[in-house]
């Protein structure tokens, strides 16, 4: 028979080649031949492109939940001993972090992120004018765990290193989030040695001057300090599912055929 692409119980992928029995599906247990035939794949409507591997819905659940054949044993250790630290820390930040106060929950991090913040501001956004290149603090540092957290997932197929990447633009959305709050009353020393009330140079005070909303920024700055802790936690979620699935390819092998990397 025609093999599955992806389980059509669960839809996870990839699936053994061979799919005789006993083959079954890694994830849920599907006996694959005592399914039936795959159903002949749907004609795409008109305007729709028909893609390899099923629908774009598919592709992207594939992409986002990658499994290699093996993983090394060694490999999925050291990645659960990761995520248990990450998990830790976030509980530390999350602690610590006073969206009020000033406190973004991580010194440490926050001072990783500042060097693309800067980046974005003069060596990324400056062409854009006055408004995006005062925004382009921000989205420069937003761009830095996207552009590499896309490169894990899309190139070198590790979906578990995404996911510590969109953690970290969880903690950069927090990061913003104390920026954003501090908009309205200005208190936070920045790069220059003074306030926002003492200069000119506090972006979101400016950002929000422009948009109308300097008297929302508080309101906005909570939000934004919620919404970086619920991508945190979706991020550990994903990286757990990830290895929860991996656990079923694990192999004795101190280096699996998963790797890609150089």
């Amino acid at each position: 028979m025609t093999p599955y692409a992806a389980c059509p119980k669960c839809r996870h992928s990839p699936l053994p080649r061979d799919q005789a029995l006993p083959a079954a599906c890694p994830a849920c247990g599907l006996i694959l031949a005592k399914y039936g035939a795959p159903p002949p794949a749907p004609v795409p409507a008109e305007g729709v492109e028909a893609e390899e591997g099923g629908t774009r819905l598919e592709q992207l659940g594939a992409l986002l939940f990658h499994v290699p054949e093996s993983v090394s044993k060694t490999t999925w250790q050291g990645r659960r001993a990761v995520l248990i630290v990450f998990a830790i820390w976030t509980a530390w930040i999350w602690i610590d972090m006073d969206i009020r106060k000033g406190d973004a929950g991580s010194t440490i991090l926050h001072m990783i992120l500042l060097p693309f913040h800067e980046a974005g501001h003069y060596a990324i956004f400056r062409w854009f004018g006055d408004f995006i290149m005062t925004l382009g603090g921000t989205l420069g540092q937003h761009l830095m765990p996207i552009v590499m957290g896309a490169a894990l997932l899309v190139k070198y197929r590790d979906p578990f290193g995404a996911a510590l990447l969109f953690w970290l633009l969880g903690f950069s959305t927090i990061d913003m989030a104390v920026y954003m709050y501090d908009a309205f009353d200005p208190k936070l020393m920045l790069l220059g040695g003074a306030t926002g009330q003492e200069s000119d140079g506090h972006d979101w005070q400016n950002t929000f001057g422009d948009l109308g909303l300097l008297r929302r920024s508080r309101g906005i700055g909570l939000f934004f300090g919620v919404a970086g802790m619920a991508m945190m936690l979706a991020a550990l979620l994903w990286a757990a599912r990830v290895l929860k699935m991996q656990k079923e390819r694990i192999s004795d092998s101190l280096k699996g055929p998963e790797s890609t990397l150089p």
